[in-house]
């Protein structure tokens, strides 16, 4: 295992760029269980006197042990999880970005769901599948983040388009017209050669029916066609190619955009633009909700030389995830529930949430469909094939075909 964790740290090193040093990696040393259990996390914007560090300190008191807790940036997380797993000294519980776990289940780094007797059985089965690798479960997910199309309503209203009527891509483009026509900008989102354009390119690819197996499939290319009609047309402006989801939403907030693709974590933002804003899911090309990327993280539990540790630790995982203080992180993360149960009390609490919830349910993983580690060799030459398309130098049929060819020799 510790070979095999090698040639993945060298790979993920070489992608993201991890240091040598191993600060932080100190969390267990395969010891008799003690009264001290770590847990990292993705959430270096809490400190301890967050409502997060402070269900994770009584999660620890509820356990009868004391919780050591460490939030590091997302990338630097995956690269710390893999050398602690390659020393010997992992944390006892690991909170990490939803396709990274495949990553670290591909290395051995993680235990599964059954061996930790974690109770997967109410979470949302889309959701769950993007911790799931050759049939076995690895965590369960804390919540969930996804994309929908936020308006804003003026544009709309002046341009005589009435949100409710867009079903489907030939509804949202006649919209974009109509905006377009009455002086305003269409639709901005982000395009950008990086995964985070890949994010945003998912729903309209999986909206038309393409599958990641196959990026130059007649539905592919009908995906990348609608984006590069758009900004032909100016309906969407150039500056997507270059756009983060941050940058784009700044556009979208500067009050003279109808549309913006953007996600659950903007809901705070849309409420200080200073202009009336509604959400509406994104449209499949022949109608309904279109499959949107899942965010947000799992709750795992790296592999432990001693097992006696992972009794305490089901309990860890279990305080974590229960409903109620559930409810408590998804809010202040801006997350969507993973079970229906603690979905519903979202929506009685705050019902501008039904669109997400709307979302989420028809939302999938990028690793899904047993994808794995083969995901980030696909997404890679697809973010490529949408620059070139959205650039002018490649038609999207080309551009994909092109994207296939390097995906499906990376993924042999």
């Amino acid at each position: 295992m510790r070979k095999q964790l090698s040639a993945v740290l060298i790979a993920t090193c070489l992608l993201a760029g991890c240091s040598s040093g191993t600060d932080g990696a100190d969390a267990g040393d395969g010891a008799a269980p003690t009264g001290d259990y770590t847990v990292w996390d993705p959430y270096p914007q809490f400190d301890d006197a967050s409502d997060w560090v402070k269900l994770l300190t009584k999660c620890g008191t509820d356990a009868g042990v004391t919780v050591k807790r460490t939030g590091y940036d997302t990338t630097d997380l995956t690269n710390k999880a893999l050398l602690a797993a390659q020393q010997g000294n992992s944390p006892d519980v690991l909170i990490v970005d939803n396709p990274v776990v495949s990553t670290l289940a591909d290395a051995g780094v993680l235990t599964t769901a059954d061996e930790l007797k974690v109770d997967t059985s109410a979470v949302e089965p889309n959701l769950l599948a993007a911790g799931q690798i050759g049939g076995k479960t690895f965590g369960i997910p804390i919540g969930a983040n996804t994309l929908a199309l936020y308006y804003n309503s003026e544009i709309l209203e002046k341009a005589g388009v009435d949100p409710a009527s867009i079903k489907d891509w030939a509804g949202l483009t006649a919209a974009l017209e109509k905006v377009k026509a009455s002086g305003k900008k269409g639709i901005t989102f982000s395009a950008i050669g990086t995964e985070e354009g890949s994010f945003q390119f998912l729903p309209w690819f999986w909206g038309s029916g393409a599958n990641l197996t196959q990026l130059d499939s007649p539905q592919g290319v009908a995906a990348l066609t609608l984006w590069t009609d758009w900004l032909k047309n100016g309906l969407a402006p150039n500056s997507v190619l270059n756009n983060t989801q941050t940058t784009s939403w700044q556009e979208f907030a500067a009050g003279d955009f109808a549309f913006s693709e953007n996600g659950t974590w903007q809901l705070a933002n849309a409420k200080k633009t200073g202009f009336e804003y509604g959400i509406i899911p994104i449209p499949s090309q022949a109608g309904g909700t279109a499959p949107a990327p899942t965010g947000g993280e799992f709750v795992t539990a790296p592999v432990q030389d001693d097992t006696a540790r992972y009794q305490v630790t089901e309990k860890l995982i279990g305080c974590l995830t229960s409903a109620d203080n559930a409810y408590t992180t998804d809010t202040t993360l801006s997350y969507i529930a993973a079970t229906e149960a603690v979905q519903q009390k979202q929506v009685a609490e705050n019902p501008e949430l039904t669109v997400w919830v709307e979302a989420v349910e028809a939302a999938k993983g990028r690793t899904s469909d047993d994808l794995g580690t083969k995901y980030p060799k696909i997404s890679q030459p697809m973010w490529t094939a949408f620059q070139a398309a959205l650039s002018g130098s490649a038609t999207p049929q080309d551009a994909l075909t092109t994207a296939q060819q390097t995906a499906a020799a990376a993924t042999k």
